[in-house]
């Protein structure tokens, strides 16, 4: 059965006139409740986590410092919005919704998390409204409990995994593989395993074409037990974040191959849903949406 994490302090609303579209953490889950895509035996609620499994990625003196709320004003500047003891519980939770979603891809082939991504979290600091980088965290339970020894992260959010690829710079356990928009946040990116920079207005073709040749490679290369996968699907065109041209029937042929790939390859795979900001609510969630019927379709 595919098990999805979602907790209703995803749903937490930021400050006025943030634009984020955290609508989307309502509306996901009950359309794929309405439409049969899911049931609500699908849905777990993670809860908060041992601390020790968000200090073996973050720096206890910034971890400590988010839990306090004593985050220098510098610091949290950089984040993007101000801190608040909610905020910080939700983006715990998250954490912990992939680490058991981990689990559960261990012993289902895949699992979801309907938030995560939160790819632009460092070791010692956040950026870009990510404080704690959830698929790092996940990596290191994984491997701590012995359970896996080589992850292979696919990032594929429009954005490049700056905070993940920090994170894992000096660690051959772990592969970082970031395709992203070239002239996109972060205007100084770090420097993954593997980058590929995207012109702006990149069309489905070409991004499939790249797409293709590249993650067959590195799986025959890196040999993974477990892959990461950040769908984020603020690579279409209407994307207020994001340059690429892609259209929605592009953006779901991605996701099909990468599914399909971890599936063939008989490699688990963790999918935290990232980005999302196009205009419309409808076409994000129907993006999103389209991950989780693929999941369904192709491993159930």
């Amino acid at each position: 059965m595919l098990k999805i994490a979602f907790h209703p302090i995803y749903k937490h609303p930021l400050p006025e006139g943030h634009r984020f579209p955290m609508e989307k953490y309502e509306l996901l889950p009950q359309q794929l409740l309405y439409e049969g895509t899911c049931s609500g035996n699908n849905f777990f609620e993670p809860t908060k986590p041992n601390d020790k499994y968000i200090l073996a990625v973050h720096e206890p003196e910034y971890y400590y410092d988010l839990l306090n709320i004593t985050l220098d004003q510098r610091a949290a500047r950089k984040i993007g919005f101000p801190l608040s003891e909610v905020l910080v519980e939700r983006e715990v939770i998250i954490a912990d919704g992939t680490i058991k979603a981990s689990e559960y891809a261990l012993q289902n082939g895949i699992a979801m998390n309907i938030s995560g991504g939160t790819h632009h979290a460092y070791t010692n600091r956040g950026e870009a409204f990510c404080l704690l980088n959830d698929q790092a965290i996940g990596a290191r339970y994984l491997q701590h409990h012995s359970k896996i020894s080589k992850v292979l992260i696919v990032d594929l959010d429009v954005h490049q995994g700056n905070g993940t690829a920090e994170i894992f710079q000096k660690d051959n356990s772990v592969f970082t593989f970031s395709m992203h928009g070239k002239s996109n946040y972060p205007f100084k990116k770090e420097q993954s395993d593997l980058d590929i920079a995207l012109e702006n207005n990149t069309d489905d073709e070409t991004y499939l074409n790249i797409l293709k040749r590249t993650l067959p490679r590195l799986i025959d290369e890196q040999e993974p037990d477990f892959i990461y996968y950040l769908c984020g699907v603020d690579v279409v065109a209407s994307d207020k974040l994001g340059k690429l041209g892609m259209t929605l029937e592009g953006c779901k042929e991605r996701d099909r191959f990468v599914l399909q790939t971890c599936k063939d390859q008989q490699i688990p795979v963790m999918c935290s849903m990232g980005g999302g900001y196009s205009p419309d609510i409808k076409t994000i969630v129907e993006a999103h949406a389209n991950t989780f019927r693929l999941s369904q379709d192709i491993f159930f």
